[in-house]
């Protein structure tokens, strides 16, 4: 219509003013004759869902497709009434609007309200309900969704855990529980992981439990061939670790990292076993540290292969500065030449400043600036002793 509109005017300014009258009535009548696009043509979706709904332009240009039926506000009115009766606040609103548009259609009595009541019910209060409608993309089902959540709440220790594992994959609201979730779940177990452990494993890889019960076993295998033992400390790591590369990735990044330290397969292995996260660090990551530690500071690879942890620390924020600071000591007479490099990068800031920095305050005035520094990439030529 408002093409129309203003194809009239543009025939209008270029029609001679003797004709007007005429050519204005032959368009009126095109006007009227051509089909009726909306009986409201004023009603905008993406307008009302910025000014109504609150959502930003950028979501309501994504959300509008999903809602170009609607002819009237009529409908999402209702809904926008009756949560706004329910207590959710306006981001509460816009949350729900933004992660499920077609929640605007829907029935008050029919489906909305039971499913705020039911919710309300297991103790979600508003702002958790906005959430869970938003994560679940229109997939919250009230014949299901109750007995889900009764069952996650549990095996995620909390309902602010089990929405943060439902906006990761949100496809545990549609995985049946009986068939897929606890085989999965149960699996899990029997491979000598506790409750906790598992909670913590299906937070980071959510997919594990809606996954086939053979390709967990695959993962829990791989992870048992690194030389991490069922029911140690390190299995979950050992297993998430397998689930974040994949079982066909791992047997190449041992290798790479035998290649990058120089390592024995009976380093490797100790390292894994010590710290599997350490097969999730970049190949760049690796290498940078690589290069440091052995070459720059000396360190044998059965050293580096003994405590793994060195490669989780920052090489910026830590490993390079702590080394400056240890090797400046220990050159200018203030530290043993003994002391471990490693003993200086295991503690706190705070335990480090007081033990290496603060007690050469009159001897090296310059050393906590030259550290501090340090910490922000700005390494000097050599620390200063005045």
């Amino acid at each position: 219509m408002l093409r129309l509109r203003c194809c009239i005017l543009a025939r209008l300014r270029s029609s001679p003013a003797t004709s007007q009258g005429s050519y204005l009535h032959r368009a009126i009548s095109a006007a009227a004759a051509a089909p009726v696009i909306s009986p409201n043509p004023s009603f905008a979706v993406d307008d009302y869902l910025v000014e109504t709904c609150g959502l930003t332009r950028a979501q309501a240009l994504k959300a509008s497709p999903k809602l170009s039926h609607l002819k009237s506000p009529t409908k999402p009115a209702a809904v926008l009434s009756f949560l706004a009766a329910q207590g959710f606040s306006s981001s509460d609103v816009a949350a729900v609007v933004a992660g499920d548009p077609k929640v605007l259609c829907s029935r008050v009595d029919g489906y909305l309200g039971p499913v705020v009541a039911q919710l309300t019910g297991l103790g979600l209060s508003r702002s958790q309900i906005a959430r869970l409608i938003s994560c679940c993309h229109g997939n919250l089902h009230l014949t299901s969704i109750v007995s889900k959540l009764q069952y996650y709440m549990p095996l995620f220790g909390s309902i602010d855990n089990t929405l943060r594992a439902l906006k990761g994959h949100f496809y545990l609201i549609s995985s049946n529980l009986e068939r897929v979730v606890k085989p999965n779940v149960a699996t899990l177990r029997d491979s000598g992981l506790g409750d906790c452990d598992i909670a913590k494993l299906c937070l980071a890889h959510t997919r594990l439990l809606t996954t086939s019960v053979e390709s967990i076993r695959a993962i829990v295998a791989c992870a048992e061939s690194l030389g991490v033992p069922r029911g140690s400390r390190m299995f979950r790591h050992a297993v998430c670790a397998v689930a974040f590369l994949g079982v066909d990735k791992i047997a190449a990044k041992v290798v790479y990292l035998k290649k990058t330290f120089r390592w024995s397969d009976a380093q490797v292995g100790i390292a894994v076993s010590k710290f599997p996260p350490l097969l999730r660090r970049s190949k760049d990551s690796l290498q940078r540290r690589s290069e440091f530690l052995i070459s720059e500071v000396g360190l044998e690879p059965t050293y580096i292969a003994h405590r793994p942890m060195l490669l989780s620390y920052s090489l910026e924020g830590r490993l390079r500065p702590r080394y400056y600071v240890v090797k400046f000591l220990k050159e200018n007479g203030f530290l043993n030449h003994d002391r471990d490099y490693y003993n200086t990068l295991n503690i706190s800031e705070k335990t480090f400043m007081e033990k290496f920095v603060c007690p050469q305050k009159e001897a090296a005035p310059h050393l906590a600036e030259d550290y501090a520094g340090a910490c922000r990439g700005e390494v000097p030529t050599r620390f200063r002793i005045a």
